[in-house]
This record gives C-alpha cells, structure tokens and sequence, in this order.
C-alpha cells in the first residue's frame, strides 16, 4: 500500500467536547457501506499501488468533511462550522492533493441561504485550524506543497470554492481569498450571481464586465478558474476572457446524459482548446448515461472515457466530488441550495443509496486506477489523468 503519514488524529482532538464545542453523532469515514472495490488480480493491484506510489495523484474536486449519521442534527451541525475531516478516509485513499471545496453554498452559519462571505470566511478558517493541528494533511498553496506531500506520505489540502459569489461585487475580495488560501474558484453555481450565469438560470446571459474583471483578477493573481456549476454561455465567456486555461473540476458529459449539470461538447472542447481539462464527477446521480443508468463506477468511467475521446487523454482528469456519509441524503436536505432539481432537469433514473465503487474521497481513486489498469490503459495515460495533466495546468496558472 501506499506510504502514509497518518497517525490516527481525528478533528479537534485538542478541544473538549461538550465544553468546546457541540459533539454530533458522525458518519464513518471507513467501510460506511459495502461499497465495492473494483476487482483485479494480484499481479494488476501490484501495478495499481505502484502507478499510486510513482506518480501525482490530485483529485480536482472533493469534499473531505463527515457528516452526521443523523440529519436531524444538520442544522445545527452546519451553524456551527466545525466540519470534522475524514482523516482515517483519506489515509486510504491514495492521493497526494486534494481540491476540497468545503461546504460553500451549504455553509449556513450565519445566513440560510449560503455563499455570504462571512460563511466562507467562517468555514474556510474553521477548517484550517483543525488542519493545522496535525501533520497529515496539510494546507497546499504551490505545486511545491503538493511535491513535498507526496514526498513525505501526506495530502496536500487546496483550499476551494465552487462559486465566487461571497465577494458580491468587490474585485478585491479574491485578493483576500487568495491570501486566506483559495487556490480556486468558480464563477458562479447554480443561481446567478454578479459574476455569470448558473446552470440553474432559464436565460444565460454570461459573464458580466464585473466577472470579466474577476478572470482577470484571478489570472494575476493564481487562482484556477472553474466552470463545472456555470451555464454553457458563462462558461464559453470565462473561457474566452481568461489569459490562462481554466478547469471544468467536476462534471460530465451531456451527450451521454442530458442534464444541464453535464457540459455540452462544444464547451468541453473549448475548454480543452485553451489547454484546461475536464475532470470526471460522481457525486450521486449525476454521471449517468443510458447504457449504465444505475450510477456506478461504470457510468462514471464510461463519462470519462467519452471525454477523452472527444478532447484528447491530456485534457481529462477526475474530480469525483464525494464526501464522508449520506451524499444522496445531504443532496435530499439541501436540495434547494443545491438546485438538484434544476440539475437532473427531465431525466428519469432509479435512485441509488450510495454510488457504488466511487462512494467517498478515500475510495474513489485508488478504483479509478483499478478500473483503469483492468481496461489495459497504459502506464502514462494513467499517469496524466490521475494527476498529471492537473499538474500541468496548475504550472501554467499558479503564482510560481
């Protein structure tokens, strides 16, 4: 297996519970459900731990955090903002960076609806106090951190948001983010904000002279632009205006699944155009195609094999976007924040409790590399794809 520095922290260890802070019933970070582990043989999985020790491995979009067993004690669960990382997860996952996003537009601590910057300030600093007192997961600002994480056994935290929304119409905002750690932003989720368009949006009207400024404002100053959430108009903006490729981190592909939650070919080849890439999403229900309608590791790799396809191995990656517990029941509770019925649009499909072979961060890629090496993909396709074509882009977009 592969080398780690995990030394059984849990969060806010250093803390006293009940006289702390509020403890919660918590999800387990390991084996929560029998989820399945793609099946190869001894002399395949040798070669899987051995692509997962060589090689970069950085998933582009996830969510790190546990949630309650218990989703009657959400509420007060998110008001307080003390969102426990699945460390014992995470040990087994096999990354060596991860672009987590937090909580972003369910981060109600101080609002209902989310995405205020007082709840991404809140929830971003609350996560990296617990972070900062341990040593296996550790915050990532450069592709130096991530090198040394590897280097030493750990997981380079990238501090993230799925939306700029929180920064209302201050430019100078992402200079505070930046500062604060964000190494990546959207532009705008499922609502439309000052920036763009949402995929929720009826009309997109695409970026805003307000958004273009923030491309550029975070062209200068290094933070990798993301589109997964925008609409396909806002998303083809962003993409033009930006100086430096940007990233779809977590998605699929809508000519396998029509939901606007998928990116259109036209917008994946765009993207792809200007040198970013498309990583694989699996969050529940989303990466389903008619062939696999059941969504599974199947469907999932079936979205990832049609991008690389159409754009070229060297522009796609993986951001499963999954999490420690009951995605499906999360994605119930916050149903409106998420606008999950804007996002499945028409399209009928039988629910899943979990997705099965890529249910949470500590699963998904040591999986993905399985599937891959069962599927006779060569040593350095699977290299770039794990992480190596997310390293390219980051060098030519971050602050060096």
């Amino acid at each position: 297996m592969k080398r780690t520095a995990y030394q059984g922290y849990r969060s806010f260890q250093y803390l006293e519970p009940e006289v702390d802070y509020r403890a919660f019933a918590l999800a387990a970070d390991v084996d929560r459900v029998p989820s399945r582990k793609v099946e190869v043989s001894a002399e395949q999985e040798t070669r899987v731990q051995r692509l997962l020790e060589e090689n970069v491995a950085i998933s582009a979009h996830d969510h790190c955090f546990i949630v309650p067993t218990d989703f009657g004690d959400l509420a007060e669960y998110r008001r307080q903002g003390r969102d426990w990382t699945g460390y014992a997860g995470m040990a087994r996952s096999g990354l060596d960076a991860v672009f987590d996003c937090l909580m972003d537009g369910t981060a109600t601590i101080t609002s209902k609806a989310g995405w205020k910057w007082d709840d991404i300030v809140y929830d971003l600093g609350m996560r990296l106090s617990d972070i900062a007192h341990q040593d296996f997961i550790v915050r990532g600002e450069t592709l130096a951190d991530i090198r040394e994480a590897k280097a030493k056994g750990q997981i380079a935290f990238v501090a993230s948001l799925e939306a700029a929304t929180a920064i209302e119409n201050e430019v100078d905002r992402l200079d505070i983010l930046y500062g604060l750690g964000i190494r990546s932003s959207g532009i705008a989720y499922s609502e439309a904000n000052s920036l763009g368009c949402g995929l929720r949006e009826a009309r997109d009207g695409g970026l805003t002279e307000l958004g273009r400024q923030a491309v550029r404002r975070m062209n200068k100053l290094g933070i990798l632009i993301d589109v997964s959430h925008s609409g396909d108009q806002t998303s083809l903006d962003t993409i033009a205006a930006s100086e430096k490729p940007i990233v779809i981190t977590h998605a699929g592909a809508r000519a396998l699944w029509n939901t606007k939650r998928m990116k259109p070919d036209d917008v994946i080849k765009a993207c792809a155009a200007k040198g970013g890439i498309i990583a694989i999403e699996a969050a529940p229900h989303t990466t389903l195609t008619k062939k696999h309608p059941k969504h599974d590791i199947e469907s999932y790799m079936e979205h990832f094999e049609y991008c690389a396809d159409l754009v070229g191995i060297a522009h796609v990656a993986f951001g499963p976007d999954t999490l420690f517990g009951d995605h499906v029941g999360l994605h119930h509770y916050f149903a409106r924040q998420l606008s999950i019925g804007a996002a499945h649009g028409q399209q009928q499909f039988e629910e899943v409790e979990f997705v099965d072979g890529i249910e949470n961060p500590g699963e998904a890629f040591p999986n993905i590399v399985r599937w891959m090496v069962k599927h006779s993909y060569s040593d350095g396709d699977i290299a770039k794809a794990i992480g190596g074509n997310l390293v390219r882009v980051l060098e030519e977009v971050w602050w060096h």
